[in-house]
């Protein structure tokens, strides 16, 4: 079981997790991403680490609530705990000093950006942020954002916060104005989609992280297939991060939306009693880490040797107390 240390809102439907992972903490790198379970029945989703702590052994996630799953995972508060994290899964992001470089994010896209951004300007490249979201109820992290840039432009589609416009509206201004030598875009698929079709004819070397469906993050199930370069790939191992100019859009925007449905009947069902959905969640969980812990005893209770007639219990060697991992809640870091 993994606990909640803190839990806090961001902004409109995204909220921001730190959650107790030490093994993971200390493994993860920039652009790689976890497997989340909330309970022994739920559907496992994909979400990018935001940022990590080695000494507190914590790892940090940002959350939309978009799906039932993530609904569910948003109503959740210090204290609570969820099944699995698995990870750090993907590959890192690719981190040297490129020269200027634009990182190109929309919304709680910018929780993918920031840890790359951070990296590649600690790596010595000019940082050029550009932050976008809907209107300014979606903005996420534009102070950590701004932290470890050289310039920062934020945009909102309705004008409500920053310039007004699209975040592409801006990065074209940028290119116009100084020579890029490398962009990263995260954030929904048109956008990545827009940032390429700009970016491909000035032949600036343009980096997308693919937010495919995914099960397993391991390559065995094949449902983040997505075609690169003509070729079908999976996100969860040979990416999430792919050169922009040869991913197919069409093939991923089709994939993405293979379970529209099926989400919506998840979702009318949470909310008809969002409470009773939270709580069976907890009752669940607390179930689940009740059975591990008796587990860990009958283990441990297995591995002291017995006392025998010629040596009275006071006189029984103490044995250290080794236990093996449960075989309900295996940990996945």
């Amino acid at each position: 079981m993994y606990e909640i240390v803190e839990a806090r809102p961001l902004a409109r439907g995204i909220k921001l997790f730190v959650i107790k992972a030490p093994r993971i903490a200390r493994k993860q790198k920039p652009g790689q991403f976890v497997i989340v379970r909330l309970d022994e029945c739920g559907e496992r989703i994909p979400l990018t680490l935001a940022d990590a702590d080695p000494e507190a052994g914590t790892i940090t996630l940002v959350v939309q609530a978009i799906g039932k799953t993530t609904m569910l995972f948003n109503m959740l508060e210090a204290g609570d705990k969820i099944l699995d994290v698995v990870g750090p899964l993907g590959k890192p992001s690719e981190v040297e000093k490129f020269g200027t470089i634009a990182v190109v994010s929309g919304s709680v896209g910018t929780a993918m950006a920031y840890p790359t951004a951070r990296e590649l300007k600690r790596a010595g490249n000019k940082v050029i942020s550009i932050v976008g979201a809907r209107s300014k109820d979606l903005m996420v992290l534009e102070d950590e954002v701004r932290a470890v840039s050289d310039e920062t432009y934020v945009c909102t589609d309705d004008g409500s916060y920053g310039s007004k416009g699209l975040v592409t509206d801006k990065l074209k201004e940028v290119m116009a104005a100084q020579k890029l030598d490398y962009v990263l875009a995260c954030g929904p698929v048109p956008m990545m989609r827009a940032v390429a079709n700009l970016t491909a004819p000035e032949k600036i070397k343009t980096i997308v992280s693919l937010n495919s469906i995914m099960v397993d993050g391991t390559g065995m199930c094949g449902g983040c297939r997505v075609l690169v370069n003509g070729q079908s790939q999976f996100a969860c191992v040979d990416g999430p991060e792919f050169d922009a100019t040869q991913v197919n859009f069409d093939v991923l925007t089709q994939r993405n939306n293979m379970y529209r449905e099926q989400e919506r009947v998840s979702v009318e069902r949470l909310q008809a009693d969002p409470q009773a959905e939270l709580e069976r969640l907890r009752r669940l969980n607390r179930k689940h880490e009740c059975a591990a812990e008796a587990h860990w005893r009958a283990q441990e209770q297995e591995q002291e040797p017995a006392a025998t007639p010629a040596d009275p219990p006071s006189q029984v060697p103490m044995q250290p107390r080794v236990g093996t991992a449960p075989v309900v809640g295996v940990a996945h870091e």
